[in-house]
């Protein structure tokens, strides 16, 4: 078997990324002992408007996966899981809340819903569905159990140090899957030695989207890695693609020590490839780097084409920089909070506290 194509084991992958706070900094420490230890709440884009076609519910779920949420309310409402209009997955092993919306049709449904683990809190009508990315981000919650008996002291290190340096912008290891199967499936998708088609009809268009998501997450995670390694994340190279902090703009760097000096004041950031047909390339050293890790994996640009419609590719931020940033001592352990953008994962601002995690 080529190596490029051997099952990949995200247990092996996640752990090897390199992070930016020193070793002798991390502890140990209990990640969701409950369901409650790690709170999740949306931020969202705005706020239904009381009038309209759909029904927004905002939901709370303990201990739910995402899927399960989304079933249970299509079957509950008797519509179809394609009409349920969720702005982002939010964890398992989680107490979350959020807004989910539904056709209108089914609102006076919502009164008889019953469940021990999805509770709906609200329901208001809008104009529109709601759909993946219409927020602005999420606020966290996480209490950290057995922890050492310094692990305030360290925690509030460790934050001084990512209030200056950002914190890598991986793709958390909840993304690809228990054991990496969910990876393995996307890339298999990519190569043509997987379909569609194998995956049972009731699942399909999720875990077909879902896959190949994280085959294009592996990558970037991948390219992350070897800039960290190689010294380059807080440097602006030629040819690098930026994102313009406010706007979202994408540019290609021409003028480096000009662009240097607008990332270091935060204006900008550096980023990294989702690839797809769609997605915007750097020029120079950047590209060469990026295609080495596409090649390395046995992929090339063209295998995104195949399912263009689920990959059409985009740029994503190598670092992030969490807004609100805390610890504080607990009972029993030591409370993180945070609010992190959409599409940022708070298990990986946790890589930068914990040697387990």
């Amino acid at each position: 078997m080529n190596p490029s194509q051997a099952p990949v084991s995200v247990t092996d992958l996640v752990p090897s990324l390199p992070r930016l706070v020193a070793e002798e900094l991390l502890f140990e420490a209990t990640l969701k002992s409950e369901p409650e230890d790690f709170v999740v709440e949306e931020v969202p884009a705005y706020e239904p408007q009381g009038e309209g076609e759909h029904l927004f519910l905002w939901v709370q779920k303990r201990d739910v996966s995402p899927e399960w949420l989304i079933s249970q309310l299509a079957r509950h409402f008797q519509v179809r899981r394609d009409e349920i209009g969720t702005a982002g997955l939010k964890d398992r092993r989680a107490v979350t809340r959020q807004w989910v919306s539904i056709p209108a049709d089914a609102e006076a449904l919502v009164e008889t819903f019953a469940s021990e683990e999805i509770q709906i809190l609200q329901s208001v009508r809008h104009r529109n569905k709601l759909h993946t990315g219409h927020l602005r981000g999420n606020q966290f919650e996480i209490t950290l159990r057995h922890v050492p008996d310094d692990a305030l002291q360290r925690a509030e290190q460790i934050i001084a140090k990512l209030s200056e340096t950002g914190v890598p912008n991986y793709f958390g290891q909840q993304r690809f899957g228990i054991d990496g199967e969910t990876l393995e499936l996307g890339r298999n998708l990519l190569r043509g030695t997987a379909s569609p088609q194998d995956i049972p009809p009731k699942r399909r268009k999720f875990l077909t989207r879902l896959a190949l998501s994280a085959a294009q997450s592996s990558l970037f995670n991948q390219v992350l890695a070897e800039r960290m390694t190689n010294g380059l994340l807080h440097t602006v190279q030629p040819g690098d693609v930026m994102q313009v902090s406010a706007s979202g703009g994408l540019f290609v760097v021409e003028d480096p020590e000009r662009e240097q000096e607008r990332f270091d004041r935060g204006e900008t950031v550096i980023t990294g490839p989702i690839f797809g047909p769609k997605m915007k390339s750097p020029t120079g050293d950047p590209l060469t780097r990026e295609q080495a890790v596409l090649e390395q994996s046995g992929l090339t640009p063209d295998v995104f084409r195949t399912h263009k419609k689920l990959t059409p590719g985009a740029r994503r931020p190598l670092l992030v920089r969490p807004e609100n940033l805390t610890a504080a001592a607990v009972e029993n352990g030591l409370r993180v909070t945070m609010t992190l953008p959409s599409g940022v994962y708070a298990t990986v601002v946790l890589r930068e506290f914990l040697k387990n995690a």
